[in-house]
């Protein structure tokens, strides 16, 4: 979908393969029917199973047990009745042989895991069976109906048929949850552009973008698609560039500024000459950077398995001592032989079937109820593991598109809050420029009434002009303001560029509003208003609860770090990195990957190979198609405080399994030294069917009530500690101190340096003739702090003024 590049790999002008984004599309398409397949095989495997494993347990348990009819042909007839069983069992077997060859396979490499416990277990239980199913022919034929009786209590068909039975219900559910990457690999190709309009002779020519080539001039018309990346050579336009960097605000293109391909041509008309085409572009690196790290991510290495690399050697090992501590006490072979293999039978526990399963589902259920979807198994195992919490900007923390913060009005007495908003909201209700329209939506909320306007003008990347009420009015950037107001003085133009930078610091994008007659005399800049991308009313709450849980919170952006230091200052992330493409992203991804566990939090085209890449990808609700697909949890109410609860109820369903296997052992592992024999000559007890179907049932009971536990787990709770208070919500936002000994401004530029250094501090005035200094918080900060402050700077601190 979307190819770069032709079928058949043709070479473009680079030398490159311009095929690449369709061969990443056929190994997604190999790699989706390969997992569809995995999940019909174990569907398919499990019905069958299931259904002979329910006949067999008929005619073993309910009929030896609560004496349930049979066919006559069955009633007193033993040996054919353990046939049956048998015979069943072994079909059973054969349709989940894939244990038994994996189990061996990895047991002949002495690495043991969960298959090799299963098929030790299941398989020793029907080879134990089958010779007591010879002695009891041996029984029958000389008349022996005691031992006839008690070689029927000791076949052990139905537990080889239910131990691979149960382990295969937590493959199924394993399996069925893979292969997400694919879908992410199918949304990010349809990205890429399929054609190009190319100048040939003068004439604009549509091409199949595999036959486009380095040095081809191609044409962008608004609303087109930058087909392959390029340098622009004729026009200005407005670029939304949100698939790569993320960031909402488009940015303004003019003459030799470089376009990317996927990117979305907001406005203007551009002629642009190709640089990099199919395998080379922007879009196919990040197309093949999610493929590759989807590929390369290490397989998370189960809890059980973990437990079979100890638990097989020792039960082998504990079955061989019982043999030979019988063989040295003087029994029988066939004895020592029946209580070794006794141990071996006993000590399968079926539970570890469930103990993993049925706590996920349960924990994905909880997750479920609070908006938290948990697309894998692993995932919902290995996301409260993270060590550092990457997030994303953009969309992530904030809320993804740009809102009204201020309305400054520079000419007060004419203009007020209020009809400054309405002028420029009447010049701006004509443009599709995502900063306009944001200006129109905030008069649209207030309630004020857009005017009529005419001679409506865009300048692309720069502003636009309309006639208000036969007045010419004017927004944009400062430079194009400045070249319509050209009679504005020194002092004006400088602050005006105060205000523009005083906004920008904070991280703010200021739209200036001017005036002027018709001919464009008497030029006046009447106001400015400023819009961001603002930050999600939980973001700051979110973070401190990650704090609270030790981890470590980076924000990875693709804006500049002006903007992004504005923002990490209102949420109180640890680091902040910024200026970041998406191939950086993965990067840095990789770089804490070294360090700890990496849970990346996104929710762009842009964060796909970074969420693919980290161990635990989080995406937010409100997100592309690519990110949710690339991401192993989907945050669908699409708040970050949803991030520190995905954490917590992972923890809490990773010791919720840790316990489950504790109950899957127990009963199994208290029977061993009655299938050992280490009560038979005290009380006469021997292992029987009986206590191993207790046991059984017991664990698998257990088990399941601790999974359903979870449910009463609360995932939202407050953060412990005190909240970073933005400067813009905080009553005290600046103070006043009353500082003696001040001289100079030398002791002014100390005391400034000393105060700034202190947390919570953003700037700090000192005034040495009225011995005073203003200071600016991100924070309260105690009165104490100051005096300490202070006073190691050489100076006595007074108080705070009123």
């Amino acid at each position: 979908a979307g190819g770069v590049g032709g079928a058949g790999g043709a070479q473009n002008a680079s030398g490159t393969n311009a095929s690449g984004v369709n061969m990443a599309s056929k190994s997604a398409g190999d790699l989706s029917a390969a997992t569809r397949a995995e999940v019909k095989t174990l569907v398919r495997r499990l019905v069958f199973s299931s259904a002979f494993l329910l006949v067999l347990m008929y005619f073993s348990m309910a009929h030896m047990m609560w004496n349930a009819p049979i066919p006559a042909f069955f009633a007193g007839n033993p040996v054919a009745l353990g046939l049956l069983q048998m015979i069943l069992a072994a079909i059973v077997m054969v349709i989940n042989k894939k244990f038994f060859i994996n189990g061996f396979k990895s047991l002949s490499h002495l690495s043991p895991n969960m298959d090799t416990l299963v098929a030790l277990g299941s398989g020793v239980s029907f080879v134990y069976s089958t010779v007591v199913l010879f002695k009891m022919t041996g029984a029958v034929a000389s008349s022996d109906e005691q031992t006839v009786h008690q070689c029927m209590k000791n076949l052990y068909f139905e537990s080889a048929a239910m131990i691979v039975t149960l382990i295969t219900i937590g493959k199924m559910l394993e399996a069925i949850s893979k292969g997400r990457t694919t879908d992410a690999l199918k949304n990010l190709m349809k990205l890429a552009p399929k054609t190009a309009l190319i100048l040939r002779d003068g004439k604009e020519v549509e091409l199949g973008i595999e036959q486009v080539s380095v040095g081809d001039v191609f044409i962008v018309k608004p609303g087109m698609s930058i087909p392959v990346d390029g340098v622009i050579i004729e026009g200005e336009s407005a670029l939304d560039e949100s698939s790569l960097t993320g960031e909402s605000i488009p940015v303004d293109k003019k003459i030799d500024d470089k376009v990317f391909a996927g990117t979305i041509n907001n406005s203007g008309f551009l002629k642009c000459r190709s640089e990099k085409v199919g395998s080379d572009t922007t879009i196919a690196q990040i197309i093949q950077l999610v493929s590759d790290a989807a590929s390369t991510k290490a397989p998370i290495a189960r809890i059980a398995d973990k437990v079979s690399l100890v638990f097989v050697p020792t039960i082998i090992g504990l079955a061989i001592i019982t043999f030979i501590v019988w063989l040295l006490a003087g029994a029988q072979f066939a004895f020592a032989l029946s209580r070794a293999i006794a141990v071996l039978v006993v000590s399968c526990p079926c539970a570890l079937g469930l103990a993993t399963p049925v706590a996920i589902m349960v924990g994905n259920g909880v997750g479920a109820k609070n908006g938290i979807l948990f697309k894998t198994s692993s995932a919902l195992e290995q996301t409260g593991k993270t060590k550092f919490v990457l997030l994303d900007k953009t969309g992530t923390i904030t809320n993804g598109t740009p809102e009204v913060t201020d309305i400054i009005s520079l000419a007060p007495g004419k203009f007020d809050e209020k009809s400054l908003l309405q002028i420029a909201a009447t010049v701006e209700s004509k443009s599709e420029h995502p900063l306009g329209k944001a200006i129109v939506k905030k008069c649209e909320k207030d309630g004020i009434k857009i005017l009529d306007s005419t001679d409506f003008a865009s300048h692309a990347g720069n502003g636009l002009e309309s006639t208000v009420n036969q007045k010419k009015y004017y927004c944009g950037k400062t430079e194009y303001i400045l070249s319509v107001a050209k009679n504005l003085s020194e002092k004006e133009i400088e602050n005006l560029r105060q205000k523009t930078d005083e906004l920008a610091v904070s991280g703010k994008t200021p739209v200036i509003v001017a005036k002027s007659d018709l001919d464009g005399q008497n030029a006046s800049v009447i106001g400015l208003i400023a819009l961001a991308d603002t930050v999600k009313p939980e973001s700051e709450e979110a973070v401190a609860k990650l704090h609270d849980m030790g981890l470590t919170v980076v924000m990875l952006t693709g804006d500049n770090e002006i903007t992004a230091r504005a923002i990490a200052s209102q949420v109180g992330v640890d680091k902040v990195i910024a200026n970041v493409l998406p191939s950086g992203k993965e990067q840095v991804v990789r770089d804490f990957m070294a360090k700890g566990q990496v849970a990346m939090v996104g929710d762009g085209v842009n964060d796909a190979p970074a969420l693919t890449r980290a161990n635990i990808g989080i995406a937010i609700g409100a997100g592309s198609d690519v990110a949710l697909d690339c991401a192993d949890v989907v945050l669908v109410k699409s708040r970050l405080d949803d991030v520190p609860a995905a954490i917590r109820l992972s923890r809490k369903t990773l010791l919720n399994i840790k316990e489950n296997l504790f109950w899957a052992f127990f009963y199994n592992v208290a029977l061993i030294p009655i299938a050992a024999g280490c009560y038979y000559h005290a009380f006469g007890l021997q292992m029987n069917p009986m206590l191993g179907a207790a046991a059984m049932s017991l664990s698998s009971f257990c088990v399941v009530m601790n999974a359903l536990r979870l449910n009463l787990s609360k995932v939202h709770v407050k953060a412990k500690y005190k909240k970073f208070i933005p400067m813009e919500d905080s009553e005290k936002m600046e103070k006043t101190l009353k500082v003696e000994g001040m001289m100079c401004s030398h002791c002014e530029a100390r005391v400034k340096e000393a105060l700034e250094k202190l947390k919570g501090v953003e700037s700090a005035s000192p005034d040495h003739e009225n011995n005073i200094v203003k200071v600016s918080l991100s924070k309260d900060v105690k009165d104490k702090d100051f005096e300490k402050t202070i006073t190691k700077a050489g100076y006595k601190f007074l108080g705070i003024e009123g």
